[in-house]
């Protein structure tokens, strides 16, 4: 066969990849021509020859970053750069140390997240290891050689390969059914579809009437063979298969909430910086005649208002979270920032199975024709469903099957003896077993069990019996029930073969019922979700009924459910109103799944995303941070920014934990630092102002800048009051800056105070050098004052539960130790300070207290509004 005819067939034809969405088929002999194929399999050469041509069998995968790509793409933070133009601008003035402190800084923060990041790509790597990666391939030697089933690595798999299928299988690729028994296959990763469905060879299939993964006769790669066997031939491998298109609709992702904190946040640090060098040398060189040597002053000024620490905080919180959320729990946090975007999430959308539900049902009741109680049909259903398993050439129970055997025990259906079995048929929906009771000899029981409109067609009954019967099973549907419904007959023993034939003039028995089972910890999982201020909404493929009984199983009111189809119509303005008031959302596509949570982002939600198909790719990609468990298909985990070791709300619930540990100590930071450093500057230029010589020398400001950033990695090994993790943790610029304007004129007057205390102290007997002492009892007060408040502004800390110790009540007391003592110490006249006056230290104390109060009343004010 020439390559361009193999090609066609396999993704560019009418065969395969693009083929497969005409909407007409070709039969299953033109397919095989098309493929140079046939039921015996490829010949070795020929294999290799198209393994040649078309490459692996592989999805295509993002190539990992090396170290220092990550580190230098680290370089690109907001945070980060504002740091690296202080540097330079401190470098041009001559300011070396402050430099050089600064581009340590910058280096320490970009090393520590860099290494985050790729010790989380190494875990993936060996995920990747874990996955499943052979198939059973029927291959010859030779043109007259035997084929020979044999196992072979998944990624060796070409076009017009002929594989077979068992239970529990992954499909490898995309494939043609050529012989089927049993065959059902899940298909959750593809549709969201949680029941499995039944696939069966057609020859000549009919025009396309539903979605391409509703043709029985197709199979899809990122499915499973939930029961049955086959045989089947592959039409498309690797980037022509339905999984990689899916992967390639992915989109391009927009800027999550730590993206859009970090770029408000250092655009007000920008404006600050900008504005106040030029304001230091205009007032200077207006009222003290002073030129440009005041400019190493400004920049001081412009780096004291600035919080250096900023990235290395943000990166040790977040890589010490992330860290002891691998170890505790098993999350592999793949982007650190994706874990400040878990403490802010305040929706979650997920689909229900096997988040909420698992991939098995369960029964849930047993009715008679009036709708009541009744053992009798569970009796039957057991009956049938042993026998047919028993009897079968290839025992292989589906889910239905065994969850009736779970329900009823197999007692029951052990004391009868099977005869014969008919088994299901997609196309006639039925199941039969025939038994014989014990001591009963020359009378057969025909158990029958299927789909309700099959068997009571079946059934001997009157045409208004039967359309009350449907409209039951329907009421029952309706509610979220799956319904099977089943009869019974007897007939003369006989030593022919029974046939579909002999399915009539039943005997209705009854419905069983069955519902998926829950997921154990899902109901304490979604109250602890509620209690911390997370919304869940449902977004599943599944039938609206079932999503509702689920979400009313666990205790999640399901409201006014919504298919998602109806949405198509409604502009996003309108979307984003519906969803914010809707919690489930049925029969989403993957389109739907990605609009609906674009436009939860749209209306200022914080939204998480928990997927593991190909189907919700497109979701992951439009929420905030996108979630997947460890067994998810291969591109899921590739774009997910956080990985759960199982797919398990409760482990949602402790990455959320620590995300929130993350996010508040980095706000407690922002908060406390931001907000004394502008209390400084306000304070600086007031001094610039009212002073004859500078206020504090730049070396000074380093100092006391290189005390307060060393006290405050303490924040990074907080822990945050329990108040503080009740609700989402979101940095939104606009409150930041209204907190640290308010707190910084509070800052600022008590270092006016403590102008008016020196003034009153410089008056005494051995004062010495007025200006010495006067950057002194600054530099002692800045200090002092800095400890408050770290201690009095943590967030989410109320009256009492302010505590000294911990980590940051032992930083702040060295804090207000390095103020007290080195004015006193021999470092003192190197750093231009005198040892301050006796008078000095209880007038301080005063003002001292009189800001902790205000403190205190301001932050109660705060928290009111």
């Amino acid at each position: 066969m020439s390559g361009p005819a193999v090609a066609s067939a396999a993704g560019n034809g009418p065969v395969g990849g693009e083929a497969i969405r005409e909407r007409t088929a070709p039969t299953t002999l033109e397919v095989l021509r098309r493929l140079d194929s046939g039921p015996r399999g490829l010949m070795e050469v020929q294999a290799e020859e198209r393994l040649t041509r078309f490459g692996e069998n592989t999805l295509p995968t993002r190539r990992p970053d090396s170290w220092l790509g990550r580190f230098l793409r680290s370089l690109r933070d907001p945070f980060t750069a504002v740091l690296l133009c202080l540097a330079l601008v401190s470098a041009l003035v001559a300011s070396w140390g402050t430099a050089g402190v600064i581009m340590v800084l910058v280096v320490v923060s970009c090393v520590l997240r860099s290494s985050g990041e790729h010790r989380a790509e190494g875990v993936m790597t060996t995920l990747r290891a874990l996955v499943a990666t052979t198939a059973t391939v029927l291959r010859r030697a030779d043109e007259d050689a035997p084929s020979v089933a044999r196992e072979i690595p998944v990624d060796q798999l070409v076009p017009g390969d002929v594989i077979r299928l068992g239970p529990g299988d992954l499909v490898p690729a995309d494939i043609r059914l050529l012989r089927a028994g049993g065959l059902s296959l899940y298909q959750a990763a593809l549709t969201g579809e949680s029941a499995p469905v039944a696939k069966y060879p057609v020859d000549a299939p009919p025009p396309v009437a539903g979605g391409i993964f509703e043709q029985p006769q197709l199979c899809f790669q990122g499915s499973s063979v939930a029961a049955g066997s086959g045989t089947a031939v592959v039409l498309a491998t690797g980037p022509r298969t339905r999984l990689a298109d899916r992967y390639e609709e992915r989109g391009h992702r927009e800027a999550n909430a730590f993206d859009r904190s970090v770029h408000g946040i250092s655009w007000i640090l920008i404006r600050f910086m900008l504005l106040t060098p030029p304001l230091v040398l205009m007032a200077n060189a207006a009222l003290r005649d002073r030129g440009l040597e005041t400019l190493p002053f400004a920049v001081a000024v412009a780096v004291g208002l600035t919080p250096e620490m900023l990235p290395v905080i943000v990166t040790t919180c977040l890589a010490r979270g992330a860290s002891l959320l691998a170890r505790s729990h098993g999350v592999i946090v793949k982007r650190l920032p994706a874990l400040h975007d878990l403490g802010a999430v305040d929706v979650l959308c997920l689909d229900k199975t096997g988040t909420l539900t698992l991939d098995r049902p369960v029964v849930d009741r047993a009715l008679d024709a009036e709708g009541k109680d009744t053992p009798e049909a569970l009796h039957w259903a057991s009956v049938n469903a042993w026998w047919t398993l028993q009897l079968a050439d290839l025992p292989t129970p589906d889910a239905f099957d065994e969850a009736i055997l779970e329900a009823a025990g197999v007692d029951a259906a052990e004391r009868y003896d099977g005869t014969a079995a008919i088994p299901f048929d997609p196309v006639r929906r039925l199941a039969t077993a025939v038994v014989r009771t014990p001591g009963r000899l020359g009378t057969h029981i025909l158990v029958v069990k299927g789909a309700v409109e099959s068997v009571l067609e079946r059934c001997v009954l009157e045409d208004r019996e039967r359309e009350r019967l449907l409209a039951l099973a329907a009421e029952q549907a309706d509610s979220g029930l799956r319904v099977l419904a089943v009869a019974t007959a007897e007939r003369h023993a006989r030593t022919r073969d029974y046939t579909p034939a002999d399915e009539r003039g039943l005997t209705f028995r009854g419905f069983v019922t069955l519902r998926d089972a829950l997921v154990p910890t899902a109901a304490d999982a979604l109250k602890a979700l509620a209690d911390r201020g997370v919304t869940v909404k449902v977004l599943t493929g599944d039938h609206p009924g079932t999503a509702a009984r689920v979400c009313r199983d666990l205790g999640l009111a399901p409201g006014d459910v919504r298919i998602a189809g109806d949405i198509d119509t409604l502009a996003d303005t309108e979307l984003t109103e519906l969803a914010r008031r809707t919690t489930v959302f049925a029969r989403c596509t993957p389109q739907h799944k990605a609009r609906i949570t674009t436009a939860l982002r749209a209306g200022g939600h914080t939204t998480g995303f928990l997927g593991d198909g190909v189907n919700d790719l497109p979701a992951l990609h439009a929420a905030d941070v996108g979630i997947c468990p460890r067994d998810a298909v291969n591109v899921t985990r590739e774009s997910a920014d956080v990985v759960l070791a199982d797919k398990d709300l409760t482990a949602i619930d402790h990455a959320i934990t620590a995300g929130r540990y993350s996010s508040g100590n980095i706000a407690t930071y922002l908060h406390t630092t931001l907000s004394s450093n502008l209390g400084n500057v306000i304070a600086m230029l007031a001094a610039g102002l009212l002073l004859p010589f500078l206020p504090m020398l730049p070396t000074q400001v380093l100092v006391q800048n290189l005390c307060f950033d060393a006290a405050q990695l303490a924040y990074a090994y907080d822990r945050p009051a329990r108040n503080a993790l009740r609700r989402p943790t979101v940095l939104r610029p606009r409150d930041l800056l209204r907190f640290i304007t308010g707190f910084g004129v509070l800052n600022a007057t008590a270092d006016l105070a403590t102008f008016g205390v020196l003034a009153l102290a410089l008056h005494g007997p051995g004062t010495g050098d007025d200006e010495a002492v006067f950057h002194s009892g600054w530099f002692t007060e800045n200090l002092l004052t800095q400890a408050l408040v770290m201690l009095l502004l943590r967030l989410g800390r109320r009256g009492a539960e302010v505590r000294t110790s911990g980590p940051v009540g032992r930083a702040a007391a060295v804090l207000a130790a390095a103020g007290l003592l080195l004015p006193l110490s021999p470092l003192a006249p190197l750093l231009g300070m005198a040892p301050l006056p006796g008078l000095y230290y209880p007038l301080l104390a005063v003002v001292l207290a009189l800001y902790a109060a205000a403190l205190r009343v301001a932050r109660a004010r705060y928290e009111r509004q």
